[in-house]
């Protein structure tokens, strides 16, 4: 009996003291006719910022199948950041979802979108379809 409590409060614990997010910034990918840009300077940026700020782990939710050329978001937890933090990781995105879109290699390449003022909450996500950890 004592095993199977101990087990169980194991098990709950992980679930307690996981990272729990309410608000996320989304970066949407979108598709013009031949398949969506890139996600590497965005994810290079993440990386760069987190090792810059120490940040011990940034949640990232990765949603695809959003359409049918291949169209995906992602969803960047803010909740962990101090208030400059934030500010430094929406106008860093910010630079770098505009340089991406302003030095295309071909016109038919996608789009990113990102809107820093658009807050997603967790009970918004809680519905989504093709939700998943990004981890890389």
């Amino acid at each position: 009996m004592r095993k199977v409590l101990l087990a169980a409060a194991l098990f709950c614990s992980t679930f307690f003291f996981s990272q729990k997010n309410q608000n996320y910034l989304k970066i949407g990918y979108a598709s013009v006719c031949c398949g969506t840009a890139s996600d590497k300077p965005v994810t290079s940026y993440l990386k760069e910022f987190k090792r810059k700020n120490q940040i011990r782990s940034l949640e990232i939710l990765l949603q695809s199948g959003l359409g049918r050329e291949g169209e995906y978001a992602y969803y960047v937890g803010t909740d962990f950041l101090t208030i400059n933090q934030r500010k430094r990781l929406v106008r860093g995105l910010t630079a770098v979802v505009s340089n991406q879109n302003n030095n295309k290699k071909r016109p038919d390449e996608g789009n990113v979108n990102f809107e820093p003022t658009e807050v997603i909450h967790q009970k918004d996500l809680m519905n989504a379809n093709n939700l998943t950890i990004y981890k890389k």
